[in-house]
């Protein structure tokens, strides 16, 4: 049987905005995902491999401003910009991430030199940037991931004094703020991502994130580390999550879907229903994630109200999605 070549994409999870949302406004975003799943798929369709299809998907989820990765990053307590992304090749286990960056346009860009142009998989902060600039990256200055919507959420943050805003969920407060998002920007969990299976069979995995409006200096969380925000192997799964990121990361959650299709001969549907469903909640963990297996199979699962989320299968109309089906 001929394998199907089929790419999935999330732009963040979390709470629903919905009655207070334009139709005009929801349209904005399911246009923005739609747009980058046909480009992934288009890479696919002309025998293009699994690593370039998730690279350019979340490459154009990082440069677009209503996505919190790139441009448009939310902001950390100290109103600066700290980025993360990470990506990972099924065929050969090989990855690259790169953390707590601040002046490069396309972080996952960074990320993929990472893992193709040196013996590390993970570099942080001044070093990452010193490397990146050693492959010819693009840098743009701070003001580069200023919008005004993520600056407005960083001072609702610092009015409300309520810590990282998108480290918990809730019910929509849809009358106490004006909404500009179908998933409330301040119940959200921020991270892009994309995955994809190619002609050959071969998957790959790709997060990237501008982390959580109000985090403190330095944190990092699940998107740049392999197996808990990002993970592929061609044996079983390719998984991009997001969410809140340390509850990812307490429970490896990419590996852990992996590791039960491995080991315990699960479905790709029972291992993501297993970790999003039941592990993640039993500490609290909100959000979701977008997985492959080898066979071509796509799950899109999520424990909070809503998910930015499309896939583009080749041959097939693409599907884009917001709230539960």
């Amino acid at each position: 049987m001929t394998l199907t070549p089929v790419i999935a994409i999330h732009g963040g999870a979390g709470a629903i905005t919905r009655t207070a949302m334009t139709a005009e406004k929801e349209q904005e975003f399911r246009q923005a995902l739609s747009e980058i799943v046909t480009a992934g798929q288009t890479i696919l369709a002309a025998g293009g491999s699994a690593l370039d299809a998730v690279t350019e998907a979340v490459r154009l989820l990082e440069e677009n401003p209503l996505f919190n990765a790139g441009k448009g990053a939310v902001f950390t307590h100290a109103g600066t910009n700290e980025l993360d992304a990470s990506i990972m090749d099924g065929a050969t286990l090989n990855a690259g991430g790169v953390a707590g960056v601040s002046h490069i346009r396309n972080p996952i860009l960074a990320a993929r030199a990472v893992m193709e142009h040196s013996s590390h998989v993970l570099f942080i902060g001044d070093g990452a940037e010193a490397f990146a600039k050693t492959q010819g990256i693009e840098f743009v200055e701070p003001e580069y991931y200023f919008t005004e919507a993520r600056y407005e959420q960083l001072q609702r943050a610092l009015r409300e004094q309520s810590g990282a805003v998108l480290d918990h969920d809730g019910a929509t407060q849809a009358a106490q703020k004006p909404q500009s998002e179908p998933i409330d920007p301040d119940k959200k969990f921020g991270t892009v991502g994309a995955v994809a299976i190619d002609i050959h069979g071969n998957l790959a995995a790709a997060t990237s994130t501008g982390g959580m409006t109000n985090k403190q200096v330095g944190r990092v969380g699940d998107s740049p580390l392999i197996g808990a925000g990002c993970y592929a192997n061609n044996s079983t799964v390719a998984v991009s999550t997001t969410g809140t990121g340390e509850m990812f990361m307490r429970t490896v959650a990419a590996y852990d879907v992996s590791a039960m299709m491995e080991y315990a001969g699960m479905s790709l549907e029972q291992a993501t229903n297993r970790v999003v469903m039941e592990k993640l909640p039993a500490i609290n963990g909100r959000g979701g994630l977008i997985a492959i297996d080898s066979k071509g199979n796509v799950v899109t699962p999520f424990n909070s109200e809503g998910m930015y989320r499309g896939i583009g299968r080749v041959g097939h109309a693409v599907y884009v999605n917001i709230y539960r089906d």
